[in-house]
């Protein structure tokens, strides 16, 4: 019984499946699967967006420590004080280095610490102790640490953010997250898995789908926050249809990308700290839009071609690489839309 109730205790806590079908995707899981095993620090890499909190999750669930505590903290979310009074205890807490004891510590965007706390830091993870608030000395603690940078660590190293001593010793080996620009085999099956959940949380009975020319827009789009951004995209989109048809009799065929773009042209400026790259505002017409879907959808497809090859001086192969296609593919939408030379 005791078992029993302790196996169903961890699996509560076990992080929701990963998903996804790309190659690449396969070569990540199993990557983690691999280092998961090695009781060492781990420095986790990717851009906004991309999941490093699950793969985190994944490391220690996978790991032999698997029964003990897992935690995680922001770095960039408190200032330094508040930073060391939850990492060494003060007069309202213990420190998490003891609650962490014979468990994982993720440590998320540790470029945010100062100096001075990565130096502290250091010295925790080189000696595996630590001088709590209590004034009792040095501590003994066993913790498997997981980190987590927000830019490129060599540009942090040179911008002063990292210290070149605490990036050798928390970077024993790495992971990777690819973007998912380059994980297009992704989309479809991470769209399916929002969108269900979209739809359940609405009431409604069953999610529709999307039509081939909407998959098409999220599959040219680039996903600067990726799968984040996919997330918000579809729970949009579902929303919007079910608001138009609570039934969702159909498959849903707008794709709203940009919320912040105005129907009514540029004539309300919008925030330009969006990064709204390869968004429809930038290929549709400056006059009245047209609101026929298809015509916005081969105007939107058209303005992505144009931008890749003038981004690539008209060079079609580097132009199909930039979108995410192959050679042929490339030349076959040239082909549709008349602007094959």
């Amino acid at each position: 019984f005791d078992i029993f109730w302790f196996i169903l205790l961890n699996m509560a806590t076990i992080p929701p499946q990963l998903i996804g079908e790309s190659q690449e995707f396969h070569a990540l899981l199993d990557w983690v699967s691999d280092i998961a095993t090695i009781n060492k620090p781990i420095l986790i890499l990717g851009e906004a967006g991309t999941g490093k909190e699950q793969i985190a999750s994944r490391l220690h669930f996978l790991s032999p420590r698997w029964e003990q505590s897992y935690h995680m903290i922001n770095c960039a979310a408190h200032d330094a004080e508040t930073f060391e009074g939850i990492m060494y205890g003060n007069d309202n807490q213990d420190a998490l280095f003891t609650r962490a004891h014979d468990g994982t510590l993720f440590l998320e965007n540790i470029n945010a610490l100062t100096p001075a706390a990565q130096e502290r830091l250091l010295h925790v993870i080189e000696y595996n102790e630590f001088d709590a608030f209590d004034g009792l000395g040095e501590q003994s603690i066993d913790i498997r640490f997981i980190v987590s940078i927000s830019e490129n660590p060599v540009q942090a190293v040179d911008h002063g953010q990292i210290r070149v001593d605490f990036l050798n010793r928390i970077a024993f080996d790495v992971v990777h997250i690819p973007p998912l620009r380059l994980r297009k085999d992704d989309i479809a099956p991470l769209t399916l898995h929002y969108g269900r959940k979209m739809v359940s949380s609405l009431g409604a009975e069953r999610f529709p789908g999307l039509t081939p020319e909407a998959m098409n827009i999220l599959i040219a789009y680039d996903w600067p926050n990726n799968s984040r951004e996919l997330k918000s995209v579809i729970e949009r989109s579902v929303t919007r249809a079910y608001l138009a048809d609570e039934t969702l009799s159909g498959p849903i065929s707008t794709i709203e990308l940009n919320p912040l773009k105005s129907p009514w042209g540029n004539n309300i400026p919008t925030t330009t700290t969006v990064n709204t790259r390869n968004a429809p505002e930038n290929t549709e017409p400056q006059s009245a839009p047209t609101t026929d879907f298809t015509e916005r959808v081969i105007t939107f497809e058209r303005g992505l071609i144009d931008e890749a090859l003038t981004t690539h001086n008209h060079h079609q192969g580097k132009a199909a690489d930039y979108l995410g296609l192959t050679y042929h593919s490339f030349r076959g939408l040239l082909r549709k839309h008349g602007m094959k030379k």
